[in-house]
């Protein structure tokens, strides 16, 4: 095969990788997020009520970089404003949460579930969706980011707030996390209805903020109803939970998730051991530190690195980077990304790998 040139759609590549069959190469997904904006020459904000432009911006940059998935993102705070929130909106940045949607727990009962095709920002990322199915569907998988019951929860009271609830107010906790749920069941039903599958973050829970038993009591309860919802419509789930995780990887998959997407804060060899058995891996390239601010060279080498450590994962490995690409990332180095990740190919020789020295890149 020709170095450097796909040989195979990423629908193909993934059809015949969950077989065991050939393939040209390994899944390739750099998570970009608004990198799209730059591919284009819009800005961040310019997304805020444009589901055409969100649309343009995704299949462009899929057409220019070529990776496996294309994530329709923009920020984590869709269905929080749909439920309330007051969201900031900086000229060319990605949005934050500015005002939770409720102050005290004795608002929680007026919080109602959202209607994905009224509410705030969610129409016009369904309408996104919509239009990348049409164009690029029938090559690439299409994915709507969907923000898990527990991060949702704490966008809806603010994250202090719920974390000090977790230890008080469980009740309350838990009333946050069922309305948090029900406007996610909707939402994803919206999204498989188009044709997409939604793609679970949940960054709320990784254990930098919440234990790994608070995490199994408020997360993993609504994160399996929701994930066998998606199941029950013939979807896959990726799960990915920011920062250290090592101790709830296990947790996840009991959730029921598909495939575990590794922050660079977590070990990639750990994972293999750990859960590799029971669920496929993805990540971890560090976003800023290699992505943003790296040489194409360190690029190279962190793919060779992650490769070496994940292409033998029992339930199969997607070369990713550990969380969203930021808006900046040099596009020398995504391309660099997909091109190291065609140099390896496949058939995948560990031996090779192990001796430190492929196609130049010393590791």
């Amino acid at each position: 095969m020709e170095k450097n040139k796909d040989q195979m759609t990423p629908l193909e590549r993934f059809a015949a990788y969950n077989k065991q069959e050939s393939i040209d190469r390994l899944p390739c997904v750099p998570i970009v997020g608004n990198t799209a904006a730059r591919v284009i020459g819009v800005r961040v904000s310019d997304f805020r009520g444009n589901g055409k432009l969100i649309a343009k911006a995704h299949i462009e940059s899929y057409q220019l970089f070529r990776y496996d998935t294309v994530r329709i993102f923009t920020d984590l705070y869709v269905q929080a404003e749909a439920m309330g929130a007051e969201v900031h909106y900086p000229m060319d940045e990605t949005a934050y949460l500015k005002v939770p949607a409720i102050e005290a727990v004795s608002q929680i009962d007026n919080l109602q579930p959202a209607n994905p095709y009224l509410d705030g920002n969610l129409p016009h990322h369904l309408e996104a969706m919509k239009i990348a199915m049409d164009a690029i569907g029938h090559e690439v998988p299409i994915t709507g980011a969907l923000i898990a019951p527990f991060t949702n929860a704490a966008f809806l009271i603010g994250t202090e707030n719920l974390v000090r609830l977790v230890g008080k107010n469980p009740e309350a906790v838990h009333k946050l996390c069922e309305v948090s749920l029900q406007t996610a069941l909707q939402y994803a039903k919206a999204i498989i209805d188009i044709g997409c599958t939604p793609s679970l973050t949940d960054a709320m829970s990784s254990t930098t903020v919440i234990s790994p038993r608070q995490f199994r009591e408020f997360s993993v309860p609504y994160l399996k109803r929701l994930i066998d919802y998606i199941h029950s419509r013939g979807k896959t789930v990726t799960l990915h939970v920011c920062g250290k995780t090592a101790k709830i990887w296990e947790d996840m998959c009991d959730a029921g998730a598909d495939c575990l997407s590794i922050d660079n804060d977590a070990s990639l060899l750990d994972a293999k051991a750990k859960v590799g058995f029971r669920s496929r891996l993805m990540g971890n390239i560090k976003p800023s530190e290699t992505m943003l601010q790296g040489t194409i060279h360190d690029v190279r080498k962190a793919v060779y690195q992650c490769v070496a450590q994940g292409f033998d994962n029992p339930k199969g490995y997607i070369v990713a980077s550990g969380c969203s690409l930021p808006t900046e990332t040099p596009f020398e180095n995504i391309k660099a990304m997909l091109d190291a990740v065609r140099e390896i190919g496949y058939p995948i020789h560990g031996s090779q790998l192990k001796e430190g020295v492929v196609e130049g890149v010393k590791f």
